[in-house]
């Protein structure tokens, strides 16, 4: 592994940091806090549409698309490069990554040269956000058990079912949805893939209430909703190898679980005590931080690996699994930390207080374990894709998908 920049990546990297700087505000202890970011009068849409603009006119919106839809044509290894200097300053997330990051590529793969050409740059310049419309009360980390189905009726389909854990659905546009046509079929086989207009007629779409207090997810019920054929994407039948598309871009679009990490554990740890002894000198507490940074520079480590692979050309692997399962249990092992230290008032919520990023990482990354694959899903990835462990019986390997055994 190399984990320096070529000439030419440091050259991409300088001009990234230049331009950053010009138009953004530097990330600080302040602004890097549980509060998010700071937006100022403004509501986060408002705030992300007016900087995806900014990006969209200065040629930075989403440099690895080709030119004619807004991008500059990057590779992937500078992608990585913007976003690691992106994330040094305070600008709103969690509005258009998803769309972005998963959508996008899979529409420039699939859709027609008149639906790039129609949904593709606003979908870049930050006109119109989308979502992605997979996981299912009974389908989750199991997207092929998914039961919502489409009829087909002429040159339209009939979709009905169910939809949750949909992020950004209650102000999104747009979403990519994937169905079941064909019960008949086995479970993999007999799945269709679609976009949606989110105002569509028989769409509801239900915040569910997070522990943080925010709804950044959703519940969606389709009822009669009615998709032109002409929005399918892929051939019928095709849903899952569709799927598959959008789920390896999610690698790069949806990265590992931000937030607290082992230097915050540690500063917290010399400013607090615990029955009049101060944390630091607590081996139980000196133990946990030293395991929490080690994890820190394996993670740092993989990054780099990814990246050394990217440099070459080379597509990152499914070992790229390995940094959620160990972002998102470390994260939520220090929120636990910071709630401890705070004894009774871990149950108070301040803002002010210097556990409120250690309560908001202990409340959020549960939710993080499951989001994107979880524990168990992502361990038996690199079981079986990365170690060549033999693969899990499965009950369900050729049935037709109506007649697999549920609980219903």
């Amino acid at each position: 592994m190399d984990f320096n920049d070529t000439p030419q990546e440091a050259e991409f990297r300088a001009k990234c940091r230049a331009w950053l700087e010009d138009n953004a505000e530097l990330k600080t202890k302040k602004t890097n806090s549980a509060k998010n970011m700071n937006v100022g009068n403004k509501s986060l849409l408002e705030a992300a549409a007016e900087w995806q603009k900014k990006k969209y006119d200065a040629g930075w919106a989403m440099i690895h698309w080709p030119k004619e839809f807004g991008g500059i044509g990057a590779t992937p290894i500078e992608r990585i490069i913007w976003a690691q200097e992106e994330s040094k300053f305070n600008v709103p997330k969690g509005v258009y990554e998803i769309g972005l990051g998963m959508a996008g590529p899979v529409m420039m793969e699939y859709a027609t040269d008149e639906q790039k050409e129609r949904y593709l740059p606003p979908m870049a310049e930050g006109k119109e956000i989308w979502c992605q419309l997979f996981s299912e009360p009974s389908a989750g980390s199991d997207v092929a058990g998914l039961r919502s189905k489409a009829v087909q009726d002429g040159e339209n389909w009939i979709v009905n079912g169910q939809k949750v854990w949909t992020s950004g659905a209650h102000f999104s546009d747009f979403g990519i949805l994937v169905v079941r046509h064909d019960p008949s079929l086995e479970k993999h086989k007999g799945l269709t893939f679609f976009f949606v207009n989110m105002k569509s007629p028989g769409i509801e779409v239900k915040p569910i209430k997070q522990l943080t207090g925010g709804s950044s997810f959703n519940e969606v019920y389709f009822n009669d909703v009615v998709i032109p054929d002409s929005q399918r994407l892929g051939e019928i039948g095709d849903g899952w190898k569709v799927a598959i598309t959008t789920l390896m871009n999610e690698r790069l679009a949806v990265g590992d679980a931000d937030g607290v990490d082992a230097n915050e554990a540690f500063e917290l740890a010399k400013k607090h005590d615990k029955d009049g002894e101060q944390l630091i000198d607590n081996n139980a507490v000196r133990e946990s931080i030293a395991d929490w940074y080690c994890e820190a520079s394996g993670l740092k480590n993989t990054k780099l690996r990814t990246m050394s692979a990217l440099s070459r050309g080379d597509t990152p692997g499914p070992e790229a699994s390995i940094t959620k399962i160990v972002s998102a249990n470390k994260l939520q092992a220090i929120g636990n930390f910071g709630m401890d230290s705070s004894d009774m008032s871990g149950m108070l919520m301040d803002e002010e207080s210097d556990f409120i990023k250690f309560q908001m990482a202990w409340m959020g990354a549960a939710g993080l374990r499951i989001a994107g694959g979880t524990d168990e899903i992502l361990k038996n990835i690199i079981a079986e894709r990365v170690l060549g462990l033999p693969q899990e019986a499965r009950a369900d390997k050729g049935l037709a998908f109506k007649d697999i055994p549920s609980g219903s």
